[in-house]
């Protein structure tokens, strides 16, 4: 094959150019988790605005469960829920990362919001931990360990 003699390589067809923020910007008009998506929409914008409020509430719920104690030591279940609790802080970490200052603010209250509801011990009762060690006590911050 001579390498002098080839041709070109074909030009690339136009693309449509995506300018994403490196810093936080208000307004609707923003691109969250797929292209194109909300758009310049305000309905659609206020759905990113709850599907992100729904993915931080919903990380605190899978985290607050302690699945070993409704398994019995089945790491394949275990495994499976891990995965999905890192699979749904994945999806809001890049949510986030549209700058956007309302996405910000979403996850911010769906934290707060699934801490104070699934976490807190403001609507639970303070409980003992079976696999904990002796007089610990599982409150707003266990440990990853207990």
């Amino acid at each position: 094959m001579d390498h002098d003699h080839m041709s070109p390589p074909p030009p690339m067809a136009p693309m449509k150019k995506h300018y994403t923020s490196m810093t936080f910007f208000w307004g609707r008009k923003a691109e969250v988790l797929f292209s194109d998506w909300p758009g310049d929409h305000r309905g659609m914008y206020a759905l990113a605005l709850i599907v992100v409020f729904l993915l931080a509430a919903g990380t605190e719920m899978v985290t607050s469960h302690r699945v070993d104690r409704y398994t019995s030591g089945r790491s394949l279940t275990q495994t499976a829920v891990h995965t999905l609790r890192v699979g749904l802080m994945y999806l809001l970490m890049l949510a986030v990362m549209s700058f956007n200052g309302g996405i910000f603010i979403a996850a911010c209250i769906g934290h707060a919001v699934g801490f104070l509801l699934f976490r807190s011990a403001i609507f639970s009762k303070q409980r003992d931990e079976p696999s904990c060690p002796e007089g610990t006590k599982y409150r707003d911050l266990p440990s990853m360990s207990c």
